[in-house]
């Protein structure tokens, strides 16, 4: 193992029992898959802020800024080793502030109901992540960590210490 990290970000857009989600193509890491609404990797300046990062990737990509959504939070962290570097994935959740119309540069943009999120492609750790919402994350504002061991994320509840 080189010790190479890939630090990326996803923001997941809601609206009622919808999520927004990009078709992503030609990507370099990401490819061919149904991925967030916005993401991407970081900047060096925001090494460590992910919130930056994720509020830049969603200005470029959507032409949003965070006054335009309400409730953002980071709800996943997600760990996997993989091709020699070690990705980490940072997943935030939002709510658009109203309907609108949203074009993306980066390919297709669809609005898709919860109940149909399992049957799309989607990138490894955020299909596990979207299972884990699905079934717990959307009905509580915890944060989670998740481990991906080559089968599936694990996935624990990541408290706060003072």
């Amino acid at each position: 193992m080189l010790g190479r990290l890939r630090n990326m970000t996803s923001i997941y857009l809601v609206n009622d029992e919808n999520v927004l989600l990009l078709y992503r193509q030609g990507g370099r890491v990401v490819n061919n898959v149904w991925t967030g609404s916005a993401g991407g990797h970081f900047e060096e300046n925001e090494l460590n802020d992910a919130k930056a990062c994720v509020l830049r990737e969603m200005q470029e990509e959507l032409g949003i800024t965070e006054d335009d959504i309400e409730g953002l939070s980071l709800r996943y962290i997600t760990l996997r080793r993989t091709k020699e570097e070690v990705r980490q994935n940072y997943y935030f959740f939002a709510r658009l502030k109203q309907d609108c119309d949203l074009i993306s540069n980066e390919r297709i943009l669809k609005w898709f109901p919860m109940n149909e999120l399992h049957e799309l492609e989607m990138p490894y750790t955020a299909k596990f992540v979207i299972e884990h919402y699905l079934k717990k994350g959307k009905y509580t504002s915890e944060m989670y960590v998740g481990v991906a061991d080559g089968d599936k994320v694990d996935f624990i509840q990541f408290p706060a210490y003072s």
